[in-house]
């Protein structure tokens, strides 16, 4: 853990994950035309699905935000962001996955969330990279657990998050305010030794 969590800067370390067709690695300032490009696009896709956007938020000093935000959450273990590249020629950034709300100590917990580019939606370039990243947690991160949400209509994150490994556990009320409302949403969890038997059964 020690050598994720030695350093100070305006941008997480570059740390990145190679899977058959993606790289997962953590974003820098030099993605901020292909990251507003692609947010810009799928806009209309994305709203719906989260937080209300602020009225700068694909400017790049917003971005520059992000970035020393991502790196504070890096250096407290507080949080790891990632930008998502298929290998793909000309296409580029995808998506974007993170673990927030780590806690440690009883728990030793955090939350996975993500979003795609709508051009690149239901491709399966989120089924791979959700492996990539609950591989990290369990393994370099040492947690014992992940979390996961979704709408309850959201028919397509629920497929993969149960493809992923994870077993659907509640029904959270008023659980996080998406497009500017409190929404209800389904959870989900799944535990360091589940994917040890998912990966084995699968």
């Amino acid at each position: 853990m020690n050598s994720f969590l030695d350093f100070w800067a305006s941008s997480p370390p570059l740390f990145e994950m190679v899977g058959a067709r993606i790289v997962v690695r953590t974003p820098h300032p030099d993605d901020w035309f292909a990251w507003h490009d692609l947010r810009t696009k799928s806009r209309d896709f994305l709203q719906p699905w989260e937080p209300t956007w602020p009225d700068d938020a694909l400017t790049r000093p917003a971005f520059r935000r992000r970035l020393r935000q991502y790196a504070t959450e890096w250096q407290r273990d507080e949080g790891y962001s990632f930008l998502i590249f298929t290998k793909d020629p000309g296409k580029g950034l995808v998506g974007g996955i993170a673990l927030t709300n780590i806690r440690r100590g009883v728990a030793d917990t955090g939350m996975i969330g993500y979003w795609m580019g709508q051009a690149f939606a239901g491709q399966g370039v989120m089924s791979e990279a959700v492996p990539l990243v609950l591989d990290f947690a369990f393994e370099k991160l040492s947690l014992h657990r992940v979390e996961a949400a979704c709408l309850e209509h959201n028919e397509r994150s629920r497929r993969l998050l149960v493809k992923s490994g994870f077993r659907q556990e509640g029904y959270a009320r008023g659980f996080l305010k998406i497009d500017g409302v409190w929404r209800d949403h389904i959870t989900f969890g799944i535990l360091r030794e589940d994917l040890a038997k998912y990966s084995v059964a699968v």
